[in-house]
């Protein structure tokens, strides 16, 4: 958990909603200064920060809406700071809870060095990483779909398929399968979506990787030096991280992927871990997927595979496996260098 300990000599806490906001303002000792509710107008709270300008920060709770607050902050020079949402538990824990009172806390949060901070991600990849994440709920939606129709072939007590059904011909060897037609006429409607899903995900995937290309794509190729890392891992690895070098130290990285377990500790005791779902899920995921296609076909790495299970679970020799390619990424976008097979198996 990091803090935003800087000094100011005006605060600015804002309580943010899709269509509206209530804003305080508090000075140095605690002051307040404004403490009002306003539209979700740039205009708006312009007018109210503008007497401040050059001497305050202004602090949002990290909600689905704060990336005009964001944009604002940044045409105008206003530093910004966005506020990790798990961790702002003052703002949550008091007996009465209003807009005007949660504005009033995240001043005064950030007045006493108590603020913890959410990373402000940059605008300019911002909409990229959201179509990729966007992608991620389609595949995931296409491939319910897919379950469904093999569901129903089990329902029915009909042979079991082994068609592709991301493929057109596969999808029309399905449409003839059950004689019943209301049930032929479900599956049809899974299939139609499905179509239609492989479609917009050949033309997102190409656009993504069209626009990887203009962000970075130095990283992007040095990603897809890795042996089983293709298009989609390299992509989302690379919109996920954003800009390597926010992170300080190879251990704040893999704490950020979930690569690692946190123990909780009190009095000599150990009990357990916790904070295991606190970081980016699509890392986890990235990197998870990125140690079993690294096995497949790789004698040598799955000889270094088996000499970790001698010591532990194949379970855990994949998570340690994921956690060593973590740290692998890490040092080739920090020292900007391709994959090095042998140093990686032999380090």
């Amino acid at each position: 958990m990091n803090f935003y300990t800087n000094t100011h000599p005006y605060y600015c806490g804002i309580d943010l909603h899709a269509r509206l906001l209530y804003v305080c303002i508090i000075d140095d000792k605690g002051e307040v200064l404004v403490h009002k509710k306003i539209k979700d107008s740039p205009e708006q709270l312009l007018a109210l920060l503008t007497p401040y300008l050059g001497n305050i920060v202004l602090g949002v709770e990290c909600m689905h809406c704060w990336y005009w607050v964001s944009d604002l902050c940044r045409q105008h020079d206003i530093d910004f700071v966005l506020g990790h949402a798990l961790y702002m538990k003052a703002i949550h824990g008091g007996k009465t809870k209003n807009d005007k009172i949660d504005s009033f806390k995240i001043a005064k949060l950030l007045r006493g060095g108590n603020f913890p901070l959410a990373y402000n991600y940059p605008n300019e990849l911002r909409a990229t990483r959201d179509l990729l994440r966007r992608r991620t709920k389609l595949v995931r939606f296409g491939a319910d779909l897919k379950a469904h129709v093999s569901n129903t072939v089990s329902q029915y007590n009909y042979p079991a398929h082994s068609l592709n059904l991301r493929y057109p011909k596969s999808r029309e060897q399905m449409r003839e399968v059950f004689s019943d037609t209301s049930v032929q006429r479900n599956i049809d409607i899974d299939l139609n979506i499905v179509g239609h899903i492989e479609t917009e995900l050949r033309q997102v995937e190409w656009f993504i990787e069209k626009q990887a290309k203009q962000h970075n794509a130095k990283d992007y190729y040095l990603l897809k030096s890795i042996t089983g890392v293709g298009q989609i891992l390299a992509l989302t690895i690379l919109y996920e991280i954003g800009d390597i070098t926010r992170f300080d130290s190879v251990q704040k990285f893999a704490s950020y992927s979930r690569l690692v377990k946190c123990k909780a500790e009190s009095a000599g005791k150990t009990y357990g871990t916790q904070g295991n779902k606190i970081g980016n899920a699509h890392l986890k995921w990235a990197f998870s997927e990125m140690a079993v296609l690294y096995l497949r076909g790789n004698d040598k790495a799955r000889a270094y595979l088996n000499k970790l299970q001698k010591r532990m679970s194949k379970a855990k020799a994949l998570s340690a496996l994921a956690h060593k390619l973590g740290r692998c990424v890490y040092f080739m976008l920090k020292r900007q260098k391709v994959f090095d097979e042998k140093r990686f198996l032999t380090g």
